[in-house]
């Protein structure tokens, strides 16, 4: 549902989000558990992102006679922001197995807490149908947009943003950058503490996911 007071921020309310968000912030969970439910909570979350996504008509043979169908009207193009983003792909992927990846590497300087790119690699018609931008973590706002601003100049013009948990600050720097961006989160967090660390937040998500704690 869209956010009363965020226009570009879409909270995906439901039962087993709620449960499963529980699971990821719990500091008891598993690195192996952690990893498993965060693909999870990708794959519900883009059934409902994507629901919008344009398609055409494309008639087709069934066993028994001709019919009318839709298929998706251009490829889709998931984009991780690594590390952490990757940790939600492949939950997303199982919804979308015929979504190409590409990738981007954005780490943050724990001092200034600005983004630092260091990897790129997209498919080169990336441009010819919907991006999704992946990462667990809304913070600050700065690797989302600093990714954004990457896929403008690729000339990607339909982006959608996937994360786990926003914080209220990262939200309103990617209105004012990028107000056409729709941002779809599991749930909207209260505040960023003075590291710039989403509270109540989970953590670190690459590090939960990949045991790098």
């Amino acid at each position: 549902m869209k956010h009363e007071n965020f226009p570009n921020l879409y909270t995906h309310d439901h039962p087993l989000l709620e449960h499963k968000v529980r699971i990821l912030r719990d500091r008891d969970t598993t690195c192996q558990t952690f990893r498993r439910v965060l693909g999870e909570i990708a794959g519900l979350m883009t059934y409902e992102a994507l629901r919008g996504v344009p398609t055409i008509e494309a008639p087709i043979e069934t066993p028994l006679t001709t019919a009318s169908a839709r298929k998706l009207a251009a490829p889709i193009t998931i984009v991780p922001i690594l590390r952490a983003g990757l940790g939600m792909t492949e939950g997303i992927l199982a919804l979308v197995p015929e979504a190409r990846t590409g990738h981007i590497g954005v780490q943050r300087n724990e001092e200034t807490l600005r983004p630092i790119d260091y990897y790129s690699k997209l498919p080169q018609d990336a441009a010819s149908g919907p991006v999704l931008l992946v990462d667990p973590m809304l913070a600050t706002g700065g690797s989302a947009i600093f990714a954004i601003d990457y896929l403008r100049k690729q000339g990607c013009e339909h982006i959608l943003m996937l994360c786990l948990v926003a914080a209220p600050e990262g939200v309103k720097r990617m209105l004012a950058a990028h107000p056409d961006v729709a941002i779809h989160a599991a749930v909207l967090d209260d505040h960023l503490n003075d590291q710039g660390y989403i509270m109540p937040g989970l953590g670190d998500a690459g590090d939960r996911a990949f045991g790098t704690m």
